[in-house]
């Protein structure tokens, strides 16, 4: 399975100009980071986006993680972690011994248990509780914590990794309701030392860290607006990484063999879906409907104009490089067809035009001339008017959640390198996009596909699952992005910052 290669690798010449550059009088200054990424919570309770778990991966640990490039997960906060002989049911990990939080406080497994049991307990609106959704209960015993599940669910351990797995401290968090304040109380690579909300996050190393990384240089992690306000603050040199995301113009034209700078562009799993609600009462409840919109929608264009091609376009659920990958979309909808997009219309025996809502987060990297191109592609057609409006982004993630929004499009960074995360979490029964939708034949597929250990073997399933998806279209694959990092040229380690896994490394990142 191929998550990540590197596309763009510096000139030799470059190369040498970097390794004979004097090193940093200050080895231990902080390294700046900038990004348009949002943190929703600093519970892991309370927040399941890009920006907070790449947060999570740094402040906190889960119980196994990720190297770079990696598609199985390995053992971090455990010593090892296995399913017990001849089932998916019951996964056990050892805790390792070493580990102790901020205050001192040593971890043991009921520090484990309380932080699953809490997910689950608490199940936020905007939480990652529908990960655990096969999970029936947690015991443990000293270092030893065993996760009964209540299906077989060979994905399991993938989950375990994410952000959603992250350890607290039992006697700093609430059992049944998110903690508030600016405090984070876990044993991740880094403490957090300062948050100031919406702008920055101050991290210094951890020197009690034990795990399967190395800390790093103290770090800034500084939040921008809009991809505008990020390209000025790197121009500035204000900020001494960029990622996630700048403006489609200044990545293209980013330049490699630019001495000044550090640019690696590499494959992506992360994604951009367009949602629809499909509840009764929705103008976009009848299938028809929204098999119409699949037929006015024009990919390549918006790739082109919108993204200045730092996109690819999408016709899958499942992108290019993760196994089940099809082009289900393509085939049922192979172009744009007004007269067949009228023809459903006249069949579903609503109004014309269909006048629905469109809603996008503020700030999140071209979203807004995504909404107008999208809008102008669907009324170029007469067949649809769609009134577009612009959220803040935790506004707008809350709107989605409970349902207030007859369409948005919002990005998917993978949980974890396996199909299963493009399926359950968008289009399973009681998906976190929380469309409405529920399939039988979905639900069917995705839970046949968690019996194989062996995840080569899920490939028919989540083929046939697409294709069922693409019937329904209870949601439109717009585009598969490319990763974009760009580090001055003193810094390095950038091309192992992000790879698709949802770890955002940035103990990685040191001075030259």
């Amino acid at each position: 399975m191929r998550i990540l290669v590197t596309l763009l690798v510096l000139a030799v010449v470059g190369v040498g100009g970097w390794q004979l550059l004097p090193a940093k009088e200050n080895s231990d200054a902080t390294i700046t980071v900038g990004t348009t990424d949002t943190v929703t919570s600093l519970d892991p309770a309370g927040a399941y986006d890009a920006g907070s778990w790449a947060l999570f991966s740094n402040v906190f640990q889960s119980l196994l993680t990720y190297e770079p490039g990696g598609v199985s997960p390995v053992p971090d906060a455990a010593k090892s972690c296995s399913f017990a002989r001849g089932s998916l049911t019951t996964y056990t990990c050892e805790l390792r011994d070493d580990l102790t939080f901020g205050g001192g406080g040593k971890v043991t497994a009921q520090d484990v248990k309380f932080s699953f049991d809490r997910v689950k307990k608490i199940n936020s609106d905007v939480g990652p509780a529908s990960l655990f959704s096969t999970l029936k209960s947690v015991s443990a015993k000293g270092l030893t914590v065993t996760f009964h599940l209540g299906s077989p669910d060979a994905t399991f351990p993938f989950k375990v990794a994410t952000g959603a797995g992250s350890i607290v401290d039992r006697t700093r968090y609430p059992a049944d309701a998110l903690r508030t304040g600016s405090g984070v109380d876990g044993t991740g690579p880094y403490d957090l030392t300062g948050y100031t909300k919406g702008k920055k996050v101050e991290l210094s190393p951890n020197p009690h860290y034990k795990g399967a990384v190395a800390t790093g240089a103290p770090v800034e992690l500084r939040y921008y607006a809009d991809p505008e306000a990020l390209e000025k603050a790197w121009q500035a040199k204000e900020v001494d990484a960029a990622t996630r995301q700048l403006p489609p113009a200044a990545l293209a034209a980013l330049n490699a063999s630019d001495p000044a700078q550090r640019v690696t562009e590499a494959d992506s799993s992360e994604t951009r879906n367009l949602y629809f609600d499909t509840r009764t009462g929705s103008p976009l409840h009848d299938s028809d409907v929204r098999r119409a919109m699949a037929w006015l929608i024009d990919r390549e264009q918006l790739a082109s104009t919108v993204y200045d091609g730092t996109v690819e376009p999408l016709y899958s659920l499942i992108p290019t490089g993760i196994t089940g990958h099809t082009t289900s979309y393509f085939d049922s909808y192979p172009d744009q067809n007004a007269r067949k997009a009228r023809k459903l219309l006249e069949k579903a025996g609503v109004g014309i035009p269909v006048t629905f809502t469109y809603g996008y987060g503020l700030g999140s990297g071209s979203a807004a001339a995504e909404a107008a191109e999208l809008k102008r592609q669907l009324e170029a057609s007469g067949l649809f008017k769609v009134n577009v409006k612009g959220y803040e982004w935790t506004d707008f993630q809350k709107r989605w959640a409970t349902g207030k929004l007859d369409a948005y499009a919002v990005g998917w960074v993978a949980d974890y390198p396996d199909p299963d995360t493009f399926a359950a979490p968008l289009i399973g029964t009681g998906s976190t996009m929380n469309t409405g939708y529920s399939d039988k034949a979905v639900d069917g597929y995705i839970a046949d596909s968690r019996q194989f250990a062996d995840r080569s073997r899920t490939a028919d399933d989540f083929r046939e699952l697409q294709q069922v998806v693409a019937d329904d279209v209870p949601v439109i694959p717009l585009w598969q992005r490319k990763e974009y990092v760009v580090t001055s040229a003193d810094v390095g380690g950038g091309q192992y910052l992000a790879d698709g896994n949802g770890v955002f490394r940035l103990w990685k990142l040191d001075w030259i």
